[in-house]
């Protein structure tokens, strides 16, 4: 008992002893609530980035993809669950999510600057953005589609025979993934004339 005593006094006057001007335990403790604050906030900030609002406030989403959506069964259908941009764009893992809005900057600088302005200037982009949203998700194995579709909970005798096929004979062994076959499930698809291997 009289060694952990020692100790811990030994310990107090470290963290008491003056380090120029503050003592350390006044800088560990400052240290500590500052790293609070600081993690408070960019979970706040990366929180309000991870909203519907956000993602359609500026007008080349919200007049665009946005729109295109809305007729869709993510958007309207008589569950009434609702799949908003964020669900089916940013993986739900936090280290995946930070990863997607380090990527997603990249999107932000764009609409600063205007590389997308117009319905024909996105027109001209959509397949190549199209094909990089497909390859993300190809490369995840259709992660964000797997948040809410599981084929574990897939019920194939209410499926057509197509489908049901389709999905016991490519999906459940992993030889495809969800976009393989769903490509325009939420939004139109773009021009895939020259597209290899679309039919």
């Amino acid at each position: 008992m009289r060694k952990i005593l020692t100790l811990l006094r030994t310990y107090w006057r470290t963290l008491s002893r003056p380090a120029v001007h503050l003592s350390l335990g006044t800088l560990t403790v400052g240290g500590f609530l500052a790293g609070i604050v600081f993690w408070g906030g960019f979970n706040t900030a990366l929180e309000a980035t991870n909203t519907e609002t956000f993602c359609i406030g500026c007008h080349e989403m919200r007049d665009n993809v946005y729109a295109e959506l809305q007729t869709t069964v993510h958007f309207t259908n008589p569950s009434g669950v609702r799949a908003t941009c964020p669900d089916c764009h940013v993986p739900h893992d936090w280290t995946d999510k930070i990863a997607r809005k380090m990527q997603a900057s990249k999107e932000v600088w764009g609409t600063i600057f205007g590389t997308i302005d117009t319905r024909d200037e996105f027109l001209e982009e959509r397949l190549r953005l199209a094909k990089h949203e497909w390859y993300r998700l190809k490369t995840n194995d259709s992660l964000e589609c797997r948040n809410c579709h599981s084929e574990e909970s897939m019920d194939f005798t209410r499926q057509s025979r197509r489908a049901a096929d389709a999905h016991q004979s490519l999906l459940v062994p992993g030889e495809k993934t969800c976009i393989d076959c769903h490509k325009g499930i939420a939004h139109e698809l773009p021009d895939m004339s020259g597209v290899e291997g679309w039919q």
